[in-house]
């Protein structure tokens, strides 16, 4: 207080006389306002006061908004209060779907479709929890379900459904009788899918009487026969000559080499060129074989059920059609002399003809699909027979007794070819389990066995003239070379691709002079 009294203020700069403060006539003193709080920004009170009144919902009949909503706003009721208990799907909660939270709920597929079928056949299926029982028709006892009853149980609640439908069901009217009227069509309408119905016996025509006569036994015929059933068909077979004759003015036969043909080629060249195409099969050609030594005919196999026989170097025509297989023909293959060939084919037979006069000699079978046949090269064993079943075993026949002389059974697989080697004294078998075994002949004991685990299965195998090396096609497009020594070591070096065969039993082979190696294509290049 001294302070403020002791401090002046002129009243009047022009006026040279000072009056006291003490004076009662003096104003008093006033100073600046002044305050001690620090400055307040006042935008950030504008946007708090602008958050408040966007704290409401937003009204749905505005087309503009002048902010940026927050979720609650969006999901906040237009009218009322906020619920205080708002489920957990509320936009204030744990969201991760625009409706809402969705939760994963595991159920094992077994169970749901023992609850499915078990709703759909009995009219009742337990609920996810397990507790409770929903659908209309409820169980008397313990639930079952369609997986835990017996056959007898079925069967009788399957007979008292059928009952119950019967004895609720109304008597049909007089037009659902009626085949052509249209209440008889909307009963009896069915889904293009669904199995044929045997229709009422109704009265044959003689027409039809006598067809179905022929026909029931015609298929008795069959039946007899054994068809179908692995057995032997007595199948007619028979065989078309087509030439001019069957032997020239000299008594040769058809089949005898001509005079300038030779037995050896001493080099061969890459084709160039098509010279000819053999036409007369009606379905795929399945096996070629060239005539031994001289190859001036040409042996073919087809899935028309028949062999062909084409001449090569004069007339190139058919020469003979042999036919007494009843299914397609899978392999052939001639003996050494060339007057009589073997053929396999699916009606499970093999049979040994004469190339001549295409006459049967003489017919085998094990019951089983016969997939390779190839005679022992030998000259005093041109009566042995081998051959590759579909039951993953190589049978040996005697031909002259017509007995089953030896069976080889080590693959895993279909036999697919027959090679021997080595003098004769073996033979290679590969086979659909991908590997591939040598035998002695005549003895069933496996002494060498190739398998590696990148190894595909080799539907065609071929012996290189000089008789040391094998050319097998392997299934993964690629040529592979063996060779027949001890060892049978595949040789690396050796190695033929850039042809596609995946999935297709191409064949391959050595020219006769043992340069070139060929081989077809699944694209039907060669």
């Amino acid at each position: 207080m001294d302070l403020l009294q002791s401090s002046y203020t002129p009243d009047d700069e022009d006026d040279d006389e000072q009056q006291p403060l003490s004076s009662p006539d003096a104003s008093p003193l006033r100073l600046p306002a002044k305050s001690a709080a620090p400055a307040v920004d006042d935008t950030a009170l504008a946007l708090s006061a602008a958050a408040a009144s966007t704290s409401r919902p937003l009204d749905p009949s505005l087309h503009l908004v002048p902010f940026n909503p927050t979720a609650d706003q969006l999901w906040a009721p237009v009218l009322g209060p906020q619920h205080p208990h708002a489920p957990i799907s509320s936009a204030s909660g744990n969201r991760n779907h625009k409706l809402g939270h969705v939760e994963d709920a595991a159920v094992l597929p077994f169970l749901f479709d023992e609850q499915y079928n078990t709703f759909h056949r009995f009219g009742y299926a337990a609920d996810p929890s397990g507790l409770h029982i929903v659908g209309d028709a409820q169980p008397s006892a313990e639930p079952d379900t369609v997986y835990n009853l017996a056959p007898s149980e079925h069967k009788r609640r399957r007979l008292q459904s059928k009952d119950e439908e019967g004895a609720n069901q109304e008597p049909l009217p007089p037009e659902a009788k009626n085949p052509a009227s249209d209440e008889w069509i909307l009963r009896n309408k069915q889904s293009p899918w669904a199995g044929k119905k045997e229709a009422p016996p109704a009265e044959l025509t003689e027409e039809q009487r006598q067809y179905a006569e022929a026909h029931a036994a015609k298929k008795a015929e069959k039946e007899a026969r054994g068809e179908g059933k692995g057995e032997k068909s007595d199948m007619v077979a028979k065989s078309t000559f087509h030439g001019k004759e069957e032997r020239d003015y000299q008594g040769r036969s058809w089949i005898t080499p001509p005079k300038d043909a030779k037995a050896s080629n001493e080099r061969c060249y890459i084709p160039k060129r098509c010279v000819h195409e053999w036409v007369g099969h009606t379905k795929g050609v399945s096996a070629i074989r060239f005539f031994p030594k001289y190859g001036h005919l040409l042996l073919s196999a087809s899935m028309d059920c028949k062999i062909k026989i084409w001449d090569v170097l004069e007339s190139r025509t058919c020469m003979r059609t042999y036919m007494g297989h009843s299914k397609a023909v899978r392999d052939i293959s001639f003996s050494n002399d060339g007057t009589k060939f073997l053929s396999a084919g699916y009606d499970r037979n093999i049979q040994y003809w004469d190339t001549e006069t295409g006459q049967v000699i003489s017919t085998f079978s094990t019951g089983k699909v016969p997939y390779v046949v190839k005679l022992n090269p030998d000259e005093d064993k041109q009566h042995v027979l081998l051959a590759g079943m579909s039951d993953k075993k190589i049978v040996q026949w005697d031909m002259k007794s017509g007995q089953i002389t030896q069976e080889y059974d080590q693959h895993l697989g279909a036999v697919n070819t027959i090679t021997f080697v080595d003098n004769n004294r073996r033979f290679v078998t590969s086979s659909d389990d991908k590997s591939l075994r040598v035998w002695e002949f005549g003895i069933p004991v496996v002494i060498k066995y190739i398998s590696e685990p990148h190894m595909h299965s080799m539907p065609s195998i071929s012996l290189h003239p000089n008789s040391n090396w094998l050319a097998a096609q392997s299934l993964d497009n690629q040529i592979l070379i063996y060779s027949t020594k001890e060892r049978f070591q595949l040789n690396k070096k050796k190695r033929f691709a850039g042809h596609i065969v995946a999935g297709y039993a191409c064949q391959v082979n050595f020219s006769p002079d043992g340069r070139f190696v060929m081989s077809g294509d699944g694209e039907g290049f060669g």
